[in-house]
């Protein structure tokens, strides 16, 4: 199985320009499941709820999942992307699945991060985990990894594959998600973005890149560098996912 991520730098409220870059990147990629970050067409840094509300997207009829719909069916390929969902007065950090016959699922951000948690709904979804025929995938979202429980409640609903849309800030995920799949035995695939954001006289948020492919064994596959857009897609046997054993005996 072919699997990757795509590692860039949004501009914020650019929502066709991010999705246009998103689009001209995969155009040619050869892959079987693809990770892109979190809030991936709309940016990050917010000021206010109604600039929130302002560029979240209904799901699945929405500019970014549309678009995301139209590159699945073309490349032939599942596809697991952030954005900013509306649902009525709600705004939620979520991510869907989408393949080339249309939406997997939609997963809403359950453990909120910094200012995100004046701005956006906690997630009221749970983890679940879904069947792309290869592989049984599970989503979770940027702070969600700091949490052992989110990693372990969709290993234990099956996932083979955790799938990571993320705009780390913080230096250490990177190397926490090994531990995430050690103790789960599991892939990971995290996507974060690059770049920063200064927004509203607000303290500069600086984005770590080192998006990675991670295996059950804790093997770093692939890791991007912290600062350059970054394309990559690696071959993985799903399977070593469902041998939990640790030792022979």
């Amino acid at each position: 199985m072919r699997v990757g991520y795509y590692q860039f730098d949004c501009v914020f409220g650019e929502v066709t320009r991010n999705l246009d870059q998103v689009s001209r990147a995969l155009s040619k990629v050869s892959a079987d499941l693809l990770v892109l970050p979190e809030l991936l067409a709309s940016g990050y840094q917010f000021i206010s709820k109604q600039e929130v509300l302002d560029l979240a997207e209904p799901v699945p009829d929405g500019p970014t999942t549309q678009r995301l719909m139209e590159i699945a069916r073309a490349r032939n390929m599942v596809l697991v992307g952030g954005l900013a969902e509306r649902a009525g007065d709600h705004a939620y950090n979520s991510a869907v699945a989408v393949g080339p016959n249309g939406v997997i699922g939609c997963y809403r951000k359950t453990h909120l991060f910094f200012e995100e948690t004046l701005f956006f709904t906690p997630g009221d979804t749970g983890f679940h985990v879904w069947d792309i025929g290869q592989a049984r995938i599970g989503v979770m979202v940027c702070f969600d990894w700091f949490y052992p429980e989110a990693a372990r409640t969709l290993a234990l609903k099956g996932a083979d594959i955790l799938c990571h849309p993320a705009n780390l800030v913080l230096p250490y995920c990177p190397d926490g998600m090994v531990t995430r799949c050690l103790e789960n035995r599991v892939f990971s695939i995290t996507a974060n973005r690059i770049g920063s954001e200064e927004r509203g006289g607000k303290k500069t948020l600086t984005f770590i890149g080192s998006s990675e492919v991670v295996t059950p064994r804790g093997q770093v596959l692939e890791r991007a560098l912290r600062d350059k857009e970054a394309l990559a897609v690696v071959e993985i046997d799903p399977a070593e996912a469902r041998k939990k054993s640790l030792n022979p005996y």
